[in-house]
């Protein structure tokens, strides 16, 4: 991560001092609970927190003992021993550091996690307070890019709404099955430690308990999260990506907001370019890249090796800053979006009535014309009109397969913009529940 798409709240989480709590934790939480099973002295438990709790550890000792020891967890348990003293014996009682690292993790994710679900919330938050501001406002819906029939703003951004509602409860799924604890020793057997040493830490920490975790919790947790982060990071890009179409000069409909003294190019003065939303492009990527390591992580040798645990220090801070960096930043433009329902109007109305092409087709169906021969009679007229050689309503008019079919009357009422809208009332209450 880089402090350009981060923020401290997301950044803090992995902090190495943030992590040496969450493991000084982990091991005076197993010795309350050994304490309490009458494995290690009370009174060892006890000077443990007393000594540790509010300890500021010290970083660059923990590296200086690692590159002696070439361990990390017994470089951290070294420097534990120099803050407690005698009693810091009692720590690591039949532990590996799979229990230690492992449920440390779990613990990062899970606040991480908390994080990106007050970001989505956002998210929803700014899209619901858009979508019913613009609820009303016609514009033009397009299929591979071209024109193809009318609907609203407020209901592009209702999809969007209802897609992270969906981002919302995959990341607490995510959460959910991250979220688990490891204390049962050397390859799982709890040999050396007590399964109700694993339990008082779970509870202790909030966590749920991994069944069988042989040294290391399985992966197919971590690669199942950092694929949930991924979808929500591909939800993200779904919508800049629309707001970048939108914002293009040919179509203009909607722009990210363009701030007093904000300057858009170095060498045109007059661009105003969407760099929110392509910068939101690049960091969904980000995410989505880190899928791929984590499903490899999820086949490792016997009981355990350490090739996930390099590709974890790298991906578990990267994703979940980006993410939750991605996500403040796309509440923000969309709270801040501007709409230009004038220029939606202008290009819903650019084709002269041709987004109305289905409703005459059907209309000279309900008539008995066989829809090959309505199909035909509407695209005819239709095409002179892409070639600019006429006015749809008045080129059916005068087409003497569908004049004898529809009135003026009828024809005028086939090119109702209300019509498109008439649901628009039901569909709110699918994606808002009001």
């Amino acid at each position: 991560m880089i402090p350009r798409y981060s923020r401290p709240e997301a950044v803090a989480i992995w902090s190495p001092q943030a992590k040496f709590k969450i493991m000084f934790e982990i091991e005076a939480h197993a010795a309350d609970a050994m304490a309490e099973i009458g494995t290690i002295p009370k009174l060892a438990a006890e000077t443990i927190w007393e000594k540790g709790r509010d300890a500021l550890w010290d970083v660059d000792r923990i590296d200086e003992i690692e590159r002696e020891v070439k361990h990390d967890v017994i470089a951290f348990l070294t420097h534990v021993t120099e803050i407690v003293g005698p009693e810091a014996r009692f720590l690591h009682q039949g532990l590996t550091s799979s229990d230690v690292n492992d449920t440390t993790l779990a613990v990062q994710l899970a606040r991480a996690t908390d994080l990106l679900i007050e970001d989505v919330d956002l998210v929803l938050a700014a899209l619901k307070k858009r979508a019913f501001e613009h609820r009303f406002t016609p514009t033009v819906g397009r299929s591979h890019g071209v024109h193809a029939e009318p609907t609203t703003f407020g209901l592009k951004l209702a999809g969007h709404y209802v897609e992270f509602q969906r981002a919302r409860r995959r990341l607490e799924t995510a959460r959910a099955e991250i979220a688990v604890c490891a204390i049962s020793g050397a390859v799982g057997t709890f040999a050396n430690v007590d399964p109700r040493v694993e339990a008082h830490v779970a509870a202790r920490l909030g966590l749920e308990i991994e069944p069988i975790s042989t040294q290391v919790i399985p992966r197919d947790r971590h690669a199942a999260y950092f694929a949930a982060l991924a979808v929500v990071g591909a939800s993200v890009e779904r919508l800049a990506v629309e707001i970048r179409h939108l914002q293009r000069t040919e179509v203009l409909e909607a722009e990210e907001a363009f701030d007093a003294g904000q300057k858009g190019s170095s060498a045109m003065p007059h661009k105003r370019n969407p760099i929110l939303t392509e910068n939101l492009t690049g960091l969904a990527r980000l995410v989505r890249s880190a899928v791929g390591p984590a499903l490899e992580d999820v086949a490792l040798w016997h009981e355990r090796d350490i090739s996930h645990s390099s590709v974890e220090r790298g991906i578990a801070p990267d994703t979940t800053v980006h993410l939750d960096f991605a996500l403040r930043r796309l509440a923000s433009v969309v709270e801040r979006l501007v709409v230009y329902p004038e220029n939606m109007k202008r290009n819903l109305d650019r084709l002269g009535g041709l987004v109305n092409s289905q409703r005459v087709l059907l209309a000279l169906t309900q008539k008995g014309v066989a829809r090959e021969t309505a199909y035909a009679a509407v695209q005819r007229n239709a095409m002179k009109v892409w070639r600019d050689e006429g006015n749809f309503a008045e080129l059916l008019m005068s087409d003497p397969d569908v004049r004898p079919h529809l009135s003026d009357a009828e024809l005028s009422e086939l090119f109702d913009l209300a019509y498109h809208f008439k649901n628009l009332d039901a569909l709110f209450k699918r994606a808002f529940g009001e």
